[in-house]
């Protein structure tokens, strides 16, 4: 796959948005698997924080996760192959020296949402580079849930989770929200990490 476009626009603002990203097919697969898994009660309640301060807290954010592993089915394998291979355009072009793509499902409940973050940790700079796939077919306006991301050089942009777009961005620069969902929303959220260095 050719990943010039990521590469150019986050070189040039930070951030991209790629439309159709991922194929059709994966795209299902991925939906499916997501609610599966939510109806086998393996999605747990999202936490805030890390280590000791990992704490549940719905005010701030609502969604249900379980992490990806290699092995667990063709479509998630399928996805983290993807991803690694974005890995390693990435590392060519920016020389980030990312390590590994880590990522879990994501399902908003009607009603949930996520205030404004980060997705860097005060004392842990590992997390570089993040990358949202949206897997929600037929989702209208009136369902909410978009992702509106803060920047520094233009009004709030927001981004509605229609299937198999994928948003990739700088993981420490731009502040985001998932605004309230009105319908289920399903996403697989991740990481590019690189080897981190201690914060004080």
């Amino acid at each position: 796959m050719n990943f010039d476009t990521i590469i150019a626009d986050l070189a040039e603002q930070g951030w991209s948005l790629q439309e159709r990203f991922l194929p059709e097919t994966l795209t299902r697969a991925l939906a499916e698997e997501c609610r599966q898994r939510e109806q086998r009660g393996d999605l747990a309640p999202a936490g805030v924080g890390r280590a000791e301060q990992l704490a549940v807290r719905e005010s701030i954010r609502g969604d249900r996760i379980q992490w990806l592993e290699p092995g667990q089915s063709a479509a998630s394998d399928a996805y983290l192959a993807l991803l690694d291979e974005l890995r390693q355009a990435l590392n060519q072009a920016f020389f980030l020296g990312l390590e590994e793509f880590e990522c879990h499902f994501a399902l908003y409940p009607p009603g949930a949402f996520y205030q404004t973050h980060l997705d860097r940790f005060r004392d842990d700079d590992s997390r570089t580079v993040t990358a949202v796939a949206y897997l929600n077919h037929d989702w209208q306006p009136a369902h909410g849930g978009a992702m509106r991301m803060h920047l520094a050089d233009r009004p709030a942009l927001d981004i509605p989770p229609l299937a198999g777009h994928l948003v990739v961005f700088l993981s420490a620069d731009i502040p985001h929200e998932v605004l309230p969902t009105h319908s289920e929303r399903l996403a697989v959220t991740g990481w590019f990490r690189r080897r981190a260095q201690r914060l004080v």
